[in-house]
Order: C-alpha cells, then structure tokens, then sequence
C-alpha cells in the first residue's frame, strides 16, 4: 500500500486510455455532482477547483473539502445517511473526468491500462481518504478560533513547504470550512496580525512562528 501515492498517472492513463469515461467542463459556480442520486461515480478532477458542501437543516453552510487538480471525489467515499445533501460547486472553470466504479471490472478496449491499475490503487485512495478525513476531524475538533485558523495554517504551510503561502479559499469560504462566525474570525486575524503571529496581506499569508 502506497500512502505517498500520486494520482496524477491514474488520471493521466483515464484520459488517455479509458473510452467508458466522459469528460465534462463546468463554469465557476456550476455543481459537478451531487452525493445522495447514489451515481456509484468516482470523478478525477483534470483542471480547476471545487469545493464539497454541504447544508444542515438550518440552512448552515459547511464546506467539507476542497479540490484541485488530480484530486479524486465522489460518494463512494462518503455513505451519506441523511438528508443533508452534499454536492460539489466549481469555484474556476473545471474539467472533470467521470467513471462508474460498477464498470471497474469491465475492460472498454484491450490496450486499456486503467481498470487495473485502478484495482490496485484503491487501497491507496481509501487510505489517502481517511488521512485527510483524519486531518479535518482534528482540526474541527479545536475549541477556539485562533486554534483552528493556527492548526489551518499550519496543515498548509505543512503542505507547501514554507512559512507563506495562499489561502485557497476567500474568507467568507474559510469560514464556512472552519465552521466559524466570519466576523469573530476576521477579529482574530486583526489579533493574530498585531500580535506578531501572522503577516497578512489579502489571502496571503505569512507564519512569523515558526
């Protein structure tokens, strides 16, 4: 099991190789998908970026995770046993790639190298599922603003490896994926910037502590 796995080949080999997948292009602000039509899809994100969200009966907005390219979604990761609909909504204009996993077994052309490596991958997909859901978890878990926006900041400069770095988010959809009031959340930003913490400038952000 590889837990450094890349999908960047697989999706590579799915565009290049697999005739039973559709390519599809959405505007910003379209909706990719939904997880509750039980569609049984897994879809490869080629270009742009979409957010997963999803409303709770009041009407709250959570943004559950966010996609960019060569991220793989789709509700084969997510056994959705509420009303709450997830979908997901480009936030660019995105190309996505669609496959029915029910098709997995099911070779389309006998020089098709993706079912099969699909098959030996799905571990890894699982896997790199379950460390980001891990991820997510811990860092909602956190009881105080300042605690969630420092764990945030410090997963991405983790990720990116360096102190500055983008937020891929506009504030109110940090918010949103934070699960906190934008307004107190903008008030602890202010006091991270006085205080040393942080350097601001517009969603750019630089980490003065470590």
């Amino acid at each position: 099991m590889d837990v450094n796995f890349n999908s960047s080949e697989l999706i590579k080999e799915l565009n290049i190789y697999c005739s039973k997948v559709q390519k599809k292009s959405f505007h910003k602000g379209e909706v990719i998908t939904s997880f509750i039509a039980k569609r049984n899809q897994l879809c490869f994100m080629l270009s742009g970026e979409a957010d997963l969200i999803r409303y709770d009966f009041n009407g709250n907005r959570t943004i559950v995770e966010h996609y960019t390219n060569n991220d793989i979604f789709g509700e084969i990761f997510y056994v959705v046993n509420t009303n709450n609909e997830l979908f997901v909504e480009a936030k660019k204009n995105s190309t996505v790639l669609f496959f029915l996993y029910d098709d997995i077994q099911d070779k389309c052309t006998s020089n098709c190298k993706f079912h099969q490596k699909l098959l030996d991958s799905l571990s890894s997909l699982f896997l790199n599922q379950v460390i980001e859901l891990n991820t997510r978890i811990e860092l909602l878990s956190k009881r105080t603003i300042r605690e969630k926006l420092l764990g945030y900041f410090n997963i991405i400069s983790s990720r990116n490896m360096g102190k500055t770095f983008t937020i891929p988010f506009s504030l109110t959809d940090l918010a949103d994926y934070l699960s906190v009031d934008r307004s107190a959340m903008m008030r602890e930003l202010r006091t991270l910037k006085e205080e040393g913490f942080i350097e601001k400038n517009g969603n750019r952000i630089k980490l003065l502590y470590k």
